[in-house]
């Protein structure tokens, strides 16, 4: 078929369907002029007046009782808040469907047809209202209530086969299949539905596998990437099939995408694998406690491609994965949490090392931070130039509050303990000794000598 022949065919039964569509449009527009459709519309004008009053007076009074509600969940007033948004068609709904059920006990049911028919776009599109607001994202949230507010609109008003003939017509054939608007808008509602059906089981399991503490944090994310991986592909394929796509083509497609994908993005893969390797040998988990190179900090999240480490000065660092793998990282809480600090100090050669070390133990141990089962020691490593240098090694378990903060610590306990007993911290100093024979002659002398005479 030439592309000529395919734009002039549905373009013909479209004209068809439009001329159908305005026969049956003129019919309705005659049929409202009858009396009693007429009167049908004047009381559902008048209810819907009755409802923008009654919300006027009661939404006010409402929102006060609100206010002052206290404990109650947060789900529930959310609940509460979005039915005080649709107060009004919520009277509106109410009060058209109990006169609908008046006047069909009381005269024929032809008398409240129109209105039965205005109760039920009402009900279902306030329905609608409600449903769409646990979609998370607002252009989906939208799209989903529009598309869904015109479709229940043409069900209920019995249009449903024509715009369906109209969407189906518009169509292109690529191969064995054959691609209509009617199939692409099955497609987008059938994929919406399946993602957020996954989305939602997806958040409640992994919300559950946080939950359970017999499970490693590392296994928790893998676990819970591995279960998102499976529901939205799931979703995703089975949506496909659902509205009739061949995936034996789509499958061949793929993997050609695949191969070229490979070469172009063969870093992302490493990271992607790189992420599943740590998952899986378990050698870093979300709470630790790492260095690399200058990056100093503790795990905050583990992604697929980068892991999200933030240091004490607040910032966060996005370290690919492979990086991870490949260099060599410090993990300060890998097998446990307890952390050996070493900090250098000296003193005067006058002062007796002995004394010296028992009073560095014991500022060390005086700081809240240094474990005491743990005990500090205090070793002397050298006779340096001006004074006897110590070492002080001691242990915390809370590497995650800082290990700069604790030495100063542990800095400020010595100077302290050093102060009361008398303890003298040296600094460089030097000696010049005369020879004999040699003179001294300052600047100002010098320059009185090179004077004229």
């Amino acid at each position: 078929m030439t592309p000529d022949e395919l734009s002039q065919l549905p373009l013909d039964q479209v004209q068809e369907i439009a001329v159908g569509l305005l026969e049956r449009s003129l019919l309705f527009l005659s049929g409202l002029m009858r009396p009693w459709n007429a009167y049908q519309l004047i009381i559902a004008l008048a209810i819907f007046a009755a409802a923008h009053v009654l919300a006027g007076v009661l939404k006010p009074r409402i929102y006060d009782w609100m206010r002052g509600l206290e404990g109650w969940p947060k789900w529930q007033m959310r609940a509460l808040v979005i039915m005080h948004r649709r107060f009004r068609t919520i009277l509106f709904v109410l009060l058209i469907w109990t006169v609908v059920a008046v006047m069909q006990d009381v005269t024929w049911p032809s008398r409240s047809y129109l209105l039965e028919v205005i109760a039920q776009l009402a009900s279902a599109w306030l329905f609608i209202a409600f449903a769409t607001r646990l979609i998370i994202n607002g252009f989906v949230r939208a799209l989903v209530r529009y598309g869904a507010w015109a479709w229940v609109t043409l069900s209920i008003l019995g249009l449903t086969s024509e715009a369906r003939n109209v969407l189906d017509n518009f169509a292109m054939t690529v191969g064995s299949t054959r691609l209509s608007l009617w199939l692409l808008l099955q497609a987008m509602v059938t994929l919406g539905l399946l993602i957020f059906v996954a989305r939602f089981l997806a958040t409640t399991s992994s919300a559950r596998i946080r939950r359970n503490d017999e499970i490693s944090p590392s296994m928790q994310v893998l676990a819970i990437k591995f279960l998102q991986v499976v529901l939205y592909g799931t979703a995703f394929f089975f949506g496909l099939k659902l509205v009739g796509v061949d995936l034996t083509g789509l499958a061949v497609l793929s993997g050609a995408i695949g191969v070229g994908l490979g070469f172009g993005l063969q870093k992302v893969v490493s990271n992607l694998v790189s992420g599943i390797i740590i998952l899986l040998d378990k050698s870093i988990k979300p709470g630790d406690v790492i260095s690399l190179g200058e990056t100093f900090g503790w795990i905050q999240s583990l992604g697929a491609r980068y892991v999200s480490v933030v240091t004490r000065d607040g910032k966060e660092y996005l370290i690919p994965n492979e990086d991870l793998i490949t260099g060599q990282v410090v993990n300060w809480s890998h097998s446990n949490d307890f952390v050996r600090l070493d900090i250098f100090f000296g003193t005067a050669y006058q002062n007796d090392p002995h004394k010296v070390r028992r009073i560095a133990i014991d500022a060390a141990v005086g700081v809240t931070r240094v474990l005491n089962f743990k005990p500090p020691v205090c070793h002397i490593v050298g006779f340096g130039d001006s004074s006897l240098d110590y070492i002080l090694r001691f242990w915390i378990s809370d590497p995650t509050g800082g290990l700069t903060n604790i030495r100063g610590d542990v800095y400020l306990a010595l100077w302290d303990a050093f102060q009361e007993n008398g303890i003298s911290i040296p600094f460089p100093q030097r000696e010049v000794k005369m020879l004999e024979g040699s003179s001294l002659r300052t600047m100002k002398s010098a320059e009185r000598t090179d004077l004229p005479d």
